[in-house]
């Protein structure tokens, strides 16, 4: 599994930005991927150092359409957290 396999997307929601200041990021991973596949995947796509990684599964809601019941899909978080002294992840470009 390749490192672009394994992040799949970064979640960009309130806390998670606001975490960003503490050098805290929260992606979107397979669900298939251990603490060690995403620590070295964000190394290696990124170009940073990682201090700690929180993994935590997040369950699929309960949807309906009329009289018909379904779940949608089932989905696996990651927290990276970036050592002191390593460089910032740039998710949003700078405009020039």
């Amino acid at each position: 599994m390749s490192a672009r396999d394994v992040i799949i997307r970064p979640i960009i929601t309130e806390s998670s930005m606001d975490a960003m200041s503490d050098k805290k990021y929260t992606f979107e991973v397979a669900l298939d991927a251990n603490k060690v596949l995403v620590r070295q995947a964000v190394e290696e796509v990124f170009g940073v150092k990682v201090k700690q990684v929180n993994i935590m599964n997040v369950s699929g809601k309960k949807k309906r359409q009329g009289r018909y019941v379904g779940f949608t899909n089932k989905r696996r978080k990651a927290i990276v957290t970036l050592t002191a002294d390593s460089d910032e992840i740039k998710i949003f470009e700078d405009e020039k």
